[in-house]
């Protein structure tokens, strides 16, 4: 009797993996498939969102700063902050959704942090972020070669 339970708890264990494998390599597709989503935290970022009225689809655009990103594979979230008519206002969204038409990144701050959540606390001018300078990595240009002056004898 002992012997069976064993057995049944061997053959369990191996669906269980077997299962979990199969759902790894899915994932692993979708993410191939949707491609990599080029935001960093501090980004300026427009969200197109898809809303569905009854039978009717539109676009709806959500404009804001990433101030966090959270997760990895198919439930990585970012959270997008923008101030309406004097108030703060913070939407969570899945980066792999099909609800998300698109995500247009307009500017690129440098920030020095992975969480930008000292952004709720700070108002005004103080809530603004230094823009990052060069490309859109964020890796700044080198310099271009001076030329060099011989001194006159």
């Amino acid at each position: 009797m002992a012997a069976k339970e064993a057995d049944k708890a061997g053959k369990d264990k191996a669906e269980k993996k077997a299962k979990k494998d199969k759902g790894e390599r899915a994932e692993k597709a979708r993410m191939e498939q949707s491609g990599p989503v080029q935001f960093a935290i501090g980004d300026s970022v427009k969200v197109h969102v898809r809303v569905y009225e009854g039978d009717k689809e539109r676009i709806q655009s959500f404009a804001g700063t990433v101030i966090a990103r959270k997760g990895g594979g198919d439930t990585e979230m970012f959270t997008v902050r923008r101030i309406s008519h004097g108030v703060g206002v913070e939407r969570i969204f899945p980066v792999r959704s099909p609800h998300i038409a698109k995500i247009d990144v307009e500017g690129s701050t440098h920030v020095r942090r992975a969480k930008l959540y000292f952004l709720r606390n700070i108002s005004g001018k103080q809530g603004r972020l230094e823009e990052r300078l060069g490309d859109a990595e964020g890796a700044a240009k080198p310099a271009a070669p001076q030329p060099v002056q011989e001194p006159k004898p």
